[in-house]
């Protein structure tokens, strides 16, 4: 039997989880929205899907590999990896415009890398980056 023959029904599509990511996308073509409007959905959807965000997990917890896999990711292959991982990136209009950051998800998870003490990392070092630019007395965050 084919490695790419999976039950669709088996399968957790993430586009359900991101029907206002697409319509944000949309209205993109007719009018300019702010990048971090795309990066709350996004995080939103991924809160939704998994509990954690991409901003849970550093880039260093990857492996070179790893790197190189997602940097070498199109499409098709991106397809087939969150279909071999139980997930399914088409949405109405075809393939989800955010997928490769949905497959950084889908293999963070694989890793083993969407801990608590890996957020707790994360997070730490982005409040250290802010808190080293000038002028930045305090970082609040919400929870």
């Amino acid at each position: 039997m084919s490695t790419i023959a999976f039950d669709q029904f088996a399968l957790t599509r993430i586009a359900d989880f991101a029907r206002s990511l697409s319509r944000l996308h949309q209205a993109a073509r007719r009018q300019r929205v702010d990048d971090d409007q795309f990066d709350r959905e996004f995080n939103a959807v991924c809160q939704s899907i998994w509990g954690y965000t991409i901003d849970d997990i550093s880039d260093d917890l990857f492996s070179v590999e790893d790197h190189l896999f997602l940097d070498t990711l199109d499409e098709a292959h991106a397809r087939i990896f969150a279909a071999e991982q139980g997930y399914d990136l088409i949405g109405e209009a075809g393939m989800l415009t955010d997928w490769w950051g949905f497959c950084w998800m889908i293999l963070a998870e694989k890793r083993g890398l969407l801990t608590q003490e890996n957020r707790a990392a994360a997070r730490a070092a982005i409040e250290e980056k802010y808190l080293a630019a000038p002028n930045v007395i305090g970082v609040i965050i919400g929870r």
